[in-house]
């Protein structure tokens, strides 16, 4: 486990108790600023300078002192015993330097802060093959999401921003699962899209009959490829949905249809508990950093530690296929 990892981890089991939300944040934060910045911590250590990476106090830098020295975190391993977590899987095969690539990502198109070309640049920067550009569709307004006539004008800017980067674009959208399990856009949109993820964004407390009846409807839907953030959770500030998970994990599975597991350190959703329950039914999954700016990829090599605690095989992971080989390519 990396220290970005250990540390993201650490932020996420603090998330679940409230009080500790602000000792979580912190965590997350130098999570990302190691995964960010990759400074030498062996070096840092020696010279006794771990504090000066940026929001690496006093006590996290102990928790990184520990791991350098021994290769686990005390403070981890205590958190995962009180919290009663799943046992690792040691044996996994799930490595960064084998991702291929992001298919849920934010532009200045809706609410992302960077435009379609810096997301691209820093995917290729990243070494990525691929990279969905996956804005929202219109159901919420205030992220300016996109209709048919927007898309249209986005797939002519990805045709020229393609020109200028060798990663592959692949034009998307995160489409609002409405509140009967409809899409917020037409089929005859949704068909000519390399990627559609379908994501629950509101009335996420329906009650777990309808929400059930919403997320199999969305599920078997033939255009969709991803489910994203499948229970809109968010640790610590908001519960997610509620519904028959098993129903709709077995129909996800039959479909083909894969699931999220969302890194942003706001979001980890799918939980590791609720992957494993998942791929215990036959389910794939989509690793993604729900980037909204280029700084924001670095939460990938975060929150690995979700999809192997979860012990999901690489085979499992689009993320680990080769663009030719992608589910949602082949449909």
């Amino acid at each position: 486990m990396t220290a970005a990892e250990a540390l993201s981890e650490i932020g996420y089991l603090l998330r679940q108790d409230e009080k500790e939300r602000f000792r979580a944040k912190a965590f997350s934060a130098a999570g990302w600023s190691i995964a960010l910045q990759k400074p030498d911590l062996e070096a840092l250590h020696k010279a006794g300078r771990l504090t000066s990476i940026e929001g690496v106090g006093e006590g996290i830098a102990r928790v990184l002192a520990g791991l350098i020295e021994t290769g686990e975190s005390r403070y981890l391993n205590r958190l995962r015993e009180q919290m009663k977590q799943p046992a690792r899987d040691d044996e996994s095969e799930l490595d960064f330097a084998d991702y291929r690539g992001d298919i849920h990502s934010h532009s200045r198109w809706s609410d992302g802060r960077a435009t379609m070309l810096e997301m691209a640049e820093g995917a290729q920067a990243i070494g990525y093959e691929y990279l969905g550009i996956t804005d929202h569709s219109p159901r919420i307004t205030v992220v300016h999401g996109l209709d048919a006539e927007r898309l249209v004008a986005q797939s002519r800017e990805m045709a020229e921003v393609q020109k200028a980067v060798d990663v592959k674009l692949l034009q998307g959208i995160e489409v609002d699962i409405l509140e009967d399990g409809s899409l917020d856009l037409p089929d005859a949109v949704l068909e000519i899209l390399d990627v559609v993820i379908a994501s629950p964004h509101v009335k996420l407390r329906q009650d777990p009959a309808a929400m059930t009846e919403r997320m199999l409807r969305a599920v078997s839907h033939p255009h969709v490829d991803v489910i994203g953030h499948p229970t809109g959770r968010r640790p610590g500030s908001r519960e997610g949905a509620t519904y028959d998970f098993e129903a709709v994990f077995k129909e996800a599975a039959r479909h083909s249809v894969a699931l999220e597991i969302d890194c942003d350190p706001a979001r980890m959703d799918l939980s590791p508990e609720m992957a494993r329950l998942a791929c215990e039914y036959g389910c794939t999954f989509a690793i993604d950093a729900d980037a909204h700016a280029p700084a924001e990829f670095a939460y990938v090599p975060m929150g690995l530690w979700m999809a192997r605690r979860a012990g999901i095989p690489r085979e499992r992971i689009l993320n680990f296929k080769p663009l030719d080989e992608l589910t949602m390519i082949a449909k």
